[in-house]
């Protein structure tokens, strides 16, 4: 004990150690400005498009596919490595061990061409997110930050990645805690002891510079369903199973349907954006308009039982998500997964008339919202902490890690793991009988001496 106490006041007078958390604290406070103005430009896209829609309904079958073409083109000639979601980047980023590798994927310009291209993809109409892009950004910004420190990069790098995704969350959804929990869960699996404290500390000065801009708002406001005790085994089990199988299904198609169309998307990639365009346009005009951008709007309407989506929408959502996925452009799918689950959630609403439909829509939430990432803590604490709502907590719980178990049997690899390997450099080649010989080894016997 008396050992550690020593240590730590040694770390509280060394200028390195001092160091160290000033980079990691003006970095979480740069994240946090960052994702405060992609955030409020977001919205400005968001509504950009829905005010062509009212001018000309026909207008995304022109404005979508051209509008995708001309950013895949973008992402592809200046901003290669920003497409997708951003956070299959970061994990590969963390699983890299040279730093050189890292800075393909990580740089300020891949954090400039990622809000600038997920911002035109909104207005075009894609049903992307803001979300996972912005924990992309944080880790981009954090980890370029990281050479102004001059440390080695082997001591720094993977803290640095951590904590700029981790304050990305946080700032993305206002809620620190999720940010906390993703790193640990999705990005990181386990903290690095040197780093642990300072990256605590940057998340929640993310949030705290998130709440200075924007104020403190929940991302879907506040509701206060609960359920009675005697009612809570059906909708877990229901919206945990269906949600989890739903979201696994989605996960699997994107998975397998991105290494389908890698060979096509290297040869001819405008013409798979084109074609991806046309089908969100198609599946928008099927909706009744409610499949466009982040499903924000639709989502918030669901839980607060003031509008109403079109029969089908939460299917229909997924078929959006996955064209805008497939045709290459930078964007996130954490937004317009919350609104699918929604979706699922008021639907499951409708087979059980005596039960509060506010609950059953935000436990379909969380059941779809894990069925898709599989992070059931960092799922239930999202969803939590954006709808305000406590009482629900064990429910919520149960149905995360139901939904967690379910989406396993569709999509035995997490979305997120599956998809960093395209960003991963292919494994070094076995050495041949040959090379070894030319290399002055003698050849294998297969036995031993």
């Amino acid at each position: 004990m008396l050992r550690h106490i020593h240590r730590t006041g040694k770390d509280l007078l060394s200028a390195d150690a001092w160091k160290v958390r000033i980079l990691f604290w003006s970095g979480a406070i740069v994240v946090g400005v960052v994702a405060s103005g992609f955030a409020i430009t977001t919205e400005y896209a968001n509504e950009g498009f829905r005010s062509l829609l009212e001018l000309a309904p026909w207008a995304p079958f022109i404005l979508t596919p051209v509008g995708l073409v001309l950013v895949a083109w973008l992402t592809r000639h200046f901003f290669p490595g920003s497409q997708g979601s951003g956070i299959p980047q970061s994990i590969a980023a963390l699983e890299m061990s040279e730093h050189r590798s890292r800075t393909a994927l990580l740089s300020f310009r891949i954090a400039v061409g990622k809000i600038l291209l997920t911002l035109l993809g909104l207005l075009c109409g894609a049903s992307i997110g803001r979300e996972g892009p912005t924990v992309h950004v944080g880790a981009a910004l954090m980890f370029s930050l990281g050479r102004f420190g001059k440390f080695p990069h082997h001591y720094m790098d993977r803290g640095l990645i951590l904590a700029g995704g981790a304050a990305g969350i946080a700032a993305a959804f206002n809620t620190p805690l999720a940010g906390v929990l993703f790193a640990v869960e999705e990005m990181g699996r386990s903290y690095e002891e040197r780093t642990s404290g300072v990256l605590l500390t940057g998340v929640i000065l993310a949030g705290i510079t998130t709440i200075a801009i924007q104020g403190n708002y929940t991302y879907f406001g506040s509701t206060s369903a609960t359920l009675p005790t005697s009612q809570i085994l059906l909708p877990v089990l229901v919206c945990g199973i269906l949600g989890g199988l739903l979201g696994g299904l989605f996960s699997s198609a994107l998975v397998y349907g991105s290494r389908w169309l890698a060979p096509l998307t290297k040869r001819r990639p405008l013409l798979v954006a084109l074609a991806c365009g046309l089908g969100i346009a198609t599946v928008g005009f099927l909706s009744g308009n409610s499949t466009y951008g982040t499903g924000y709007a639709e989502a918030e309407a669901i839980l607060s039982h003031q509008g109403q989506v079109v029969e089908g929408y939460p299917y229909m959502k997924m078929l959006a998500t996955l064209f805008s996925y497939l045709s290459g452009i930078p964007g996130g799918i954490f937004a317009p997964s919350l609104a699918t689950g929604a979706g699922v959630g008021a639907e499951i609403a409708h087979w059980m008339p005596a039960i509060p439909a506010g609950a059953i829509v935000i436990l379909g939430m969380v059941g779809y919202f894990t069925g898709v990432v599989q992070t059931p803590i960092t799922a239930f604490v999202i969803v939590m902490e954006m709808t305000d709502n406590h009482e629900l907590l064990l429910p919520l719980m149960a149905t995360a890690v139901i939904a967690y178990a379910s989406s396993r049997f569709v999509c035995p690899q997490p979305i997120y793991r599956a998809l960093s390997e395209n960003f991963l450099p292919p494994p070094p080649a076995p050495k041949t009988e040959a090379a070894d010989e030319e290399a002055g080894d003698p050849p294998a016997t297969g036995t031993r001496s």
